[in-house]
C-alpha cells in the first residue's frame, strides 16, 4: 500500500524524525493560507501523487508547470496551486496517462547545504532490511545504481537490534557528513529504520535527504509502502489509503479477495495459483501474446469470485480474448466449469474464450463444459491453450 507524501512526514514527524513544517490544501485559498501560516519567506508547493520525478514532472496541458515548485508568496503559492490542482500530472511514473492532482502540499523551505540519497528495502538474499546510501541524492537514484553502483553504499541491519552506531559512523564517513551532522544522521538514520521495522514496510525512501548549513540532516522527501499481508496488524494504517491513487479494476478485484494486477496486453487471464499464472503469462508472451493482467483467483474460489473476475477481465476494453487455465488441486475443475458457464449468464463474453482444466474432477469439468451451448475453445495442455488464445486474440 502507497501513501501520499505528506501522509509520510507525518509518521515520520510521530517518530521524532526531522521534516520541515508543511499543510496539505485542497485549494488555492488553502494553499494561500499554508503559506501565510508556515511564516517564512519562501515555500514549497508539492503535487500530492502516488508517483516519483514529480519535480520533473509537468502537467499535460501546461508544460512549462512543474509537479514542485519554489514561492516567494502567498498570492503565488495560490496561482502555483491553482495551476496543478485538477490537472493530469505526468511524471516518468505515471507515463503518458499522468495522474490526477487533487492535494498539494505547501513546505517550508530549508537552508539546504548538500542533497543525498537515502532508502530502505529488504534484501530478499539475506532476508534483512537494507538501509542504502549515496551522495547523488535529488535525482533519479535508478540510473546511479545502473551506471555508478559504487556510488551507492548499504547496510543490512537485524530487525530486533536495529541499525547500530558503528554503521551509521561508516555510512556518514561514506557521505562525508562531519561533525555535528553525524549525530544528527545517527538519529534520523536509526528512527527511519526502527519505523520501517514496525509499520512493516516494503520501502522507506527520502530522496532527497538534506544536511542544512546549520549541520541538521533532513527529510525534505518522503516516500513509504507497506506490505500488504501485514496490514491487519496496522488498522491505523489503512486509514491512509487513497483509493482514488489506485487502479479502481485492482480496488474491485481486492473486494473480492482476487489477487488482481492491470497491465498492457490484450489478453485477459483467468488462473488459479500465482506461480501457475506467471506460467501462463510466460508462455503467452512466448507464443506471441501480451497478457492483460495477472488474476489469481486462489484455490478456493467460489461461482461468485469467478463472475465477478469475468466481470473486471470483460471490463478492459484492450482485452480481445481470455484464457482460463485451471489446475483442480484444492480447486475442482467441476466448480470452475460451472462458475463459468453461470458467469456466460451473467455477464455475457463478447470475445473468444479458452479454457484448458486439469487435476481433479476434470472429465467431469470437461464435459459440463462440452454439453453447455456456450462458445468455448477448449485446450489439452498448456501450449495449446496459449497457442490458442494468442490465435483467436490476434483474430480478433
Amino acid at each position: 500500500m502507497k501513501i501520499h507524501e505528506y501522509q509520510a512526514k507525518e509518521l515520520f514527524r510521530n517518530a521524532g524524525i526531522a521534516v520541515p513544517e508543511g499543510h496539505v490544501a485542497t485549494t488555492p485559498e488553502e494553499a494561500a493560507a499554508a503559506y501565510k501560516q508556515l511564516g517564512g519567506e519562501i515555500a514549497v508547493v508539492k503535487a500530492q501523487i502516488h508517483a516519483g520525478g514529480r519535480g520533473k514532472g509537468t502537467i499535460k496541458t501546461n508544460r512549462d508547470q512543474r509537479g514542485v515548485q519554489l514561492v516567494r508568496s502567498a498570492e503565488e503559492a495560490s496561482s502555483v496551486a491553482e495551476a496543478l490542482l485538477g490537472k493530469e500530472l505526468e511524471t516518468i511514473q505515471t507515463g503518458p496517462a499522468g495522474k490526477k492532482v487533487k492535494q498539494v502540499f505547501v513546505e517550508a523551505g530549508c537552508d539546504i547545504d548538500r542533497e543525498l540519497y537515502l532508502g530502505i528495502v529488504v534484501d530478499r538474499a539475506s532476508g534483512l532490511p537494507v538501509l542504502m546510501t549515496s551522495e547523488e541524492g535529488g535525482v533519479n537514484i535508478e540510473e546511479v545504481a545502473e551506471k555508478t553502483p559504487e556510488l551507492i553504499f548499504k547496510e543490512a541491519f537485524h530487525p530486533d537490534q536495529g541499525l547500530q552506531k558503528e554503521q551509521v559512523e561508516s555510512l556518514c564517513k561514506k557521505l562525508n557528513i562531519t561533525g555535528d551532522s553525524v549525530a544528527s544522521a545517527n538519529d534520523l538514520m536509526t528512527k527511519l529504520c526502527k519505523l520501517f521495522v514496525e509499520l512493516d514496510c516494503s520501502i522507506a525512501e527520502i530522496n532527497p535527504l538534506v544536511v542544512t548549513k546549520s549541520g541538521q540532516v533532513m527529510a525534505l522527501d518522503a516516500k513509504v509502502n507497506f506490505d500488504d499481508n501485514a496490514l491487519f496488524r496496522h488498522k491505523e494504517l489503512l486509514e491512509l489509503r487513497d483509493l482514488d491513487e489506485e487502479d479502481p479494476a485492482e480496488v474491485r478485484a481486492g473486494k473480492a479477495g482476487l489477487s488482481y494486477v492491470q497491465l498492457e496486453g490484450n489478453i485477459g487471464c483467468l488462473v488459479n495459483g500465482a506461480g501457475l499464472a506467471m506460467s501462463t503469462m510466460d508462455l503467452i508472451k512466448l507464443h506471441g501474446g501480451e497478457p492483460a493482467n495477472f488474476l489469481d483467483v486462489g484455490g478456493g474460489a467460489q461461482t461468485e469470485q469467478v463472475t465477478e473476475a469475468f466481470r473486471i477481465l470483460l471490463g478492459d476494453k484492450n482485452v480481445k480474448a481470455v484464457l482460463v487455465n485451471i489446475f483442480g488441486g484444492i480447486m475442482q475443475c467441476t466448480t470452475i466449469a460451472n462458475a463459468v458457464l453461470e458467469a456466460y449468464k451473467q455477464v455475457g463474453f463478447n470475445v473468444p474464450l479458452v479454457v484448458r482444466l486439469e487435476g481433479t474432477e476434470v472429465e467431469e469439468g470437461r464435459k459440463i463444459l462440452a454439453e453447455s451451448d456456450v462458445d468455448i475453445i477448449t485446450a489439452e495442455g498448456l501450449t495449446d491453450a496459449a497457442e490458442k488464445v494468442v490465435a483467436a486474440a490476434n483474430a480478433a
